[in-house]
């Protein structure tokens, strides 16, 4: 999908996903919290639809540039009350801070460092797929990709939402 240059309207939604997921964490069903940064409509509704055909019962946030993703994890300004996510899922091609600088920055702070990280973007770049490893990614996706084949590869929120708890 083509990646739109500008930033777009801002926004701030969350979406707690109502559909019964997979047991987590001593038998109990609980939401994964994740944090979906994407500057693109299409892609985040795609991204939900994934999810849902996937089974994660999820609890998700999305804000649609590097900075706002910063200023969420960080908990400033209007994400004062921001959750924790689990699970970052990120774009790198984003308005006003890249998604290498975000992921960079978010693995120089400590208290966000162990928060693992899904890079989600439409780069097949190898040099961006070996940037974001070095920059310490949990796992790489490259879209487009199919509904079904995105489903299968987002059981992976699980692991690592497991991983966290």
């Amino acid at each position: 999908m083509i990646q739109r240059k500008d930033a777009g309207p801002r926004f701030f939604s969350r979406f707690l996903a109502s559909e019964d997921g997979p047991r987590r964490g001593g038998g109990l069903r609980q939401p994964v919290e994740i944090l979906l940064v994407e500057d693109n409509p299409a892609d985040v509704r795609f991204f939900r639809e994934a999810l849902y055909l996937a089974g994660i019962r999820h609890q998700l946030s999305v804000v649609t540039n590097g900075e706002d993703a910063l200023m969420f994890l960080r908990r400033q300004l209007i994400y004062r009350n921001a959750p924790r996510p689990e699970v970052i899922v990120l774009d790198l091609k984003l308005p006003r801070v890249s998604g290498h600088a975000v992921l960079g920055a978010i693995k120089l702070d400590p208290d966000l460092a162990t928060i693992p990280i899904v890079v989600l973007t439409s780069s097949h770049a190898p040099q961006d797929q070996e940037r974001s490893f070095d920059l310490e990614a949990d796992h790489y996706i490259t879209k487009p990709v199919g509904l079904d084949v995105l489903a299968g590869e987002l059981k992976i929120i699980e692991a690592l939402a497991r991983r966290q708890s």
